[in-house]
């Protein structure tokens, strides 16, 4: 896992190539085994694979989300905030868990934030993707995951890059 870690790293550049079925149908199980608080699974995903709607769900945020336009397939994490008061822990880490799955899978992945963020109209992000999906009111959306087979390469993260200042035992 650690291997991995290192390795993975957000891929905004994707491969004009569809994912197949097998590998979607991976990350969504993956998501749907992410742990939740009291088991309460307040998350939702919305696969979009249409082009049409990647290019919608890209113009989401004044800055950060175009890429989208270009992605093959995206999830989008949303919640029932009246399930669960730490909704936003829970999509967090399903989150985590499907980039950490499209990377074991040899796929790129990037996280969108979409809560708490503005269009370029200075809009709720948030509205504009409940809007552009038909998401009920009472949910709320955490982000969108852009997934690919990516056309980019970064380099793997290092010892050197790891801020071991920041780890503190026992006591601050």
């Amino acid at each position: 896992m650690l291997e991995m870690l290192y390795k993975r790293r957000s891929i905004r550049e994707f491969k004009n190539i569809p994912l197949e079925r097998e590998r979607i149908e991976k990350i969504t199980k993956a998501a749907l085994l992410a742990p939740s608080s009291r088991g309460i699974r307040p998350w939702e995903f919305i696969i979009v694979e249409s082009k049409q709607t990647l290019k919608l769900l890209s113009e989401a945020k004044a800055s950060g989300s175009g890429f989208l336009a270009d992605a093959p397939f995206a999830i989008v994490v949303i919640a029932d905030e009246e399930k669960s008061d730490v909704w936003i822990e829970d999509t967090a880490i399903s989150s985590i868990i499907i980039q950490l799955e499209a990377e074991k899978l040899g796929l790129g992945s990037c996280w969108v934030q979409i809560r708490n963020r503005k269009t370029a109209k200075s809009g709720s992000s948030e509205t504009y993707v409940k809007k552009a999906l038909d998401i009920p009111f009472h949910y709320r959306v955490e982000c969108i995951i852009a997934i690919g087979y990516p056309a980019e390469r970064k380099k793997p993260y290092s010892q050197d890059d790891l801020l071991m200042g920041k780890v503190h035992y026992e006591k601050y």
